[in-house]
């Protein structure tokens, strides 16, 4: 890829970014720090004791991650699926039930960026089991259910492409 179709890849990612609502770039901010490991999230995104458990138990949530990255199954068999896909529904629904993401397009953001592209295939999947688990509330069920397009719950393929533009913590400077 040139570097000018690079720079609009990147582009078209911060605008993606920037449409979602602060909570969900704070909270995408958060997750990718805590499953990157990129920084302690503690000490970094906890402001009181409800957040510094929050993240907890996101650091437990998150501990299959480096296996979800490792063992995608074929996308034509069945082999490994019930593993595969019970790791990555445990992990959304956890995500989904702290009620910062509330459209399929920020979890689709999140989860490419925490497992790669490889995963998208499997997203929709994801999003629709969680979305629908008794856990979440069904106010909630509902507008994540809605949020996902037609197009997105049935596209024939999959880009390759890795995605270039991970958000990070901006430290706010004091005037």
């Amino acid at each position: 890829m040139t570097y000018t179709g690079a720079a609009t890849v990147t582009i078209s990612e911060l605008r993606e970014f920037a449409s979602f609502t602060g909570c969900e770039q704070r909270y995408i901010r958060r997750s990718l720090d805590v499953g990157l490991g990129r920084q302690d999230a503690l000490k970094l995104w906890g402001r009181n004791a409800t957040e510094l458990a929050s993240i907890r138990k996101q650091y437990a949530a998150y501990e299959e991650i480096k296996v979800l990255r490792g063992t995608q199954p074929s996308e034509a068999g069945f082999e490994d699926i019930e593993s595969f896909m019970g790791k990555l529904l445990r992990m959304a629904a956890f995500d989904l039930a702290q009620e910062r993401i509330s459209s399929f397009a920020a979890f689709r953001f999140l989860y490419e960026r925490l497992l790669g592209a490889g995963i998208r295939p499997w997203l929709p999947a994801a999003f629709c089991g969680a979305a629908a688990l008794p856990q979440i509330q069904p106010e909630r069920r509902k507008l994540l259910l809605h949020s996902i397009s037609e197009a997105a719950a049935t596209a024939p393929g999959w880009s390759g492409r890795e995605p270039s533009f991970y958000p990070e913590w901006i430290e706010k400077e004091v005037a």
